[in-house]
C-alpha cells in the first residue's frame, strides 16, 4: 500500500470512528495518559456470551492516536481472546519495527496503515495507548474473573 492511501486510513478512522462510546458489559478498564502529548483513552473489555471480546473506548488527542484506537476496537470486537492475542503482538512488533518488517495484511487489516508512524519514535506511544489500555483491561478484567 502507498503511504498516501496509509493516510487516507488513519483519517477516515479519526473522522469515522468505531468502537467509540459504545457501551459495553465492562469486565475490566483502564484509562491511559500520555502526559507528553495530552492524548487520553479509556478502553473497556468485556465478554459476549459466546466468550468473544466486546471492546469499547472514549478519549481525545491526536489523529493518530484516536484512529489507532478505532482501528484496535475494530480488529478485536468479536474475536475470542485467543484470536486477539496474534493480533495485539503483530501491532506491538509492527510499532517497534521503525518501518523495517512488512506487517501481516491478513491480521492487521487496517492497522498497516502505522507502519509509517513507526519510524517517527514520537508518534510511536499516540498509536500504542489505546493497544497498551486494551492489554491493562484484559489484565484486570482476568483479576475480576479469578476473584470470582
Amino acid at each position: 500500500m502507498s503511504e498516501d492511501l496509509y493516510q487516507e486510513i488513519i483519517l477516515d478512522h479519526y473522522k469515522n470512528p468505531r468502537g467509540k462510546e459504545l457501551s459495553v458489559a465492562s469486565r475490566g478498564q483502564s484509562h491511559q495518559v500520555n502526559p507528553t502529548c495530552g492524548d487520553e483513552v479509556t478502553v473497556d473489555v468485556g465478554l459476549n456470551t459466546d466468550g468473544t471480546l466486546q471492546v469499547a473506548y472514549t478519549g481525545q488527542g491526536c489523529s493518530i492516536s484516536q484512529a489507532s484506537a478505532s482501528v484496535m476496537s475494530e480488529l478485536i470486537n468479536g474475536k475470542t481472546p485467543d484470536q486477539a492475542a496474534p493480533i495485539q503482538t503483530a501491532f506491538m512488533e509492527l510499532m517497534r519495527s521503525k518501518g523495517q518488517i512488512e506487517p501481516d495484511e491478513d491480521l492487521l487489516e487496517d492497522a498497516v496503515a502505522f507502519i509509517g508512524v513507526s519510524k517517527f519514535p514520537a508518534r510511536i506511544k499516540c498509536a500504542l495507548i489505546s493497544w497498551m489500555a486494551l492489554a491493562d483491561s484484559q489484565i484486570k478484567a482476568q483479576l475480576t474473573t479469578e476473584m470470582r
